[in-house]
């Protein structure tokens, strides 16, 4: 198993806005309560928390390429003039927590997310957030390739579909070599010292989903390694 030492650790909640606490993330009142619970006890284990914001300039400025608009050219989502952007109420950010604003879907893209990281001399992410399949998954892989070793919480992400929702988990199963893949409640029994269970690839594009084989193998991340 891959150690994870409470003073190179943070956990890493992406983009859990109120834009995203929709009922167009399916069991996202479910997520919200696992994520409350997960920030819980990273604050007991004095786990540094990190959020990271996605935002579209209200005035339209700096917009992705067709990034949707209204008939004035405003940006329809997370539009930094309105409460959209802010963190959902039931994980609000406390003093000494450290939000990152970014204008594309990985967090680390021309953002301040890599210094805040090796500031804190951080080797380990526990990642959760929305959306599974966008700005998740680029954000997992952007760590990787900076060789952040990641620990995945795949309860407390979720995004439009759940076919993508385990889709997204599969790829970052199959290409994140040194990935760790929890349910929220392992997570918390392995910072909180207790026995838990998680699974780890043992090769590359291990999970060989299909279409027709996507939900029987992503049970399979349930579990593999035991501790």
């Amino acid at each position: 198993m891959h150690q994870l030492n409470s003073q190179n650790q943070a956990l890493l909640l992406i983009d859990l806005q109120n834009e995203g606490g929709t009922s167009a993330v399916p069991g996202m009142d479910e997520i919200i309560k696992k994520t409350a619970n997960v920030i819980k006890v990273c604050r007991q284990k004095n786990i540094p928390i990190i959020y990271t914001r996605h935002i579209n300039r209200g005035d339209g400025i700096g917009l992705a390429n067709l990034e949707p608009v209204d008939q004035n050219g405003k940006p329809l989502y997370y539009n930094t003039n309105t409460d959209s952007i802010d963190i959902i109420e039931e994980l609000k950010n406390q003093p000494g927590d450290i939000i990152v604003d970014k204008y594309r879907y990985s967090g680390f893209h021309e953002s301040s997310l890599d210094l805040m990281l090796k500031s804190l001399n951080i080797k380990n992410l526990i990642v959760g957030g929305v959306l599974t399949d966008v700005c998740v998954l680029s954000t997992v892989m952007d760590a990787y390739y900076r060789d952040y070793q990641i620990n995945l919480v795949k309860d407390i992400c979720g995004t439009t579909t759940v076919g993508a929702h385990m889709a997204a988990v599969c790829m970052m199963g199959n290409w994140v070599y040194d990935i760790s893949i929890f349910d929220a409640d392992q997570i918390c029994n392995k910072l909180l010292g207790e026995p838990y269970h998680a699974w780890e690839s043992s090769m590359p594009d291990e999970l060989q989903f299909t279409p027709d084989n996507l939900r029987e193998v992503y049970n399979k991340l349930t579990a593999n390694c035991t501790v």
